[in-house]
């Protein structure tokens, strides 16, 4: 078995081995998925090289689904029954009041407001 783990970011990279990293289940840096060592994974892993982390792995048991998916363990122990622990939330912070918006008062000398050429116009004639 293989864990291949992403330490490197895949931008500035062509389109190729973006696409071979995330055909290998790799989307942030520091995820890692596991295989079964075989040929063509070993060809994907050599075009990336750069960009993972590979480590040979005994003893994994990596779940499958039907249709060939992986699945990871808290999903495995989810179907078969069994109660993940729950974290609980910290409590949430009270809303604070929003500010009074301060009351303008109108100068003696406050300016009109702007009216558009058309009105001005008209206010002339």
């Amino acid at each position: 078995m293989l864990k291949v783990t992403l330490v490197k970011s895949k931008i500035g990279n062509t389109p190729a081995n973006r696409a071979t990293v995330k055909a290998l289940g790799l989307n942030k840096i520091g995820s890692s998925n596991t295989f079964e060592d075989s040929a063509s994974i070993r060809g994907m892993i050599h075009k990336v090289k750069h960009l993972l982390k590979v480590e040979e792995v005994d003893g994994v048991v990596v779940r499958r689904r039907q249709d060939g998916k992986a699945v990871s363990e808290k999903r495995a122990a989810k179907a078969a029954g069994a109660v993940a622990p729950v974290k609980e939330k910290a409590p949430a912070k009270a809303k604070a009041e929003p500010k009074k918006e301060a009351v303008k008062e109108e100068s003696a000398e406050a300016k009109p407001k702007r009216t558009t050429k058309k009105k001005t116009e008209e206010a002339k004639s």
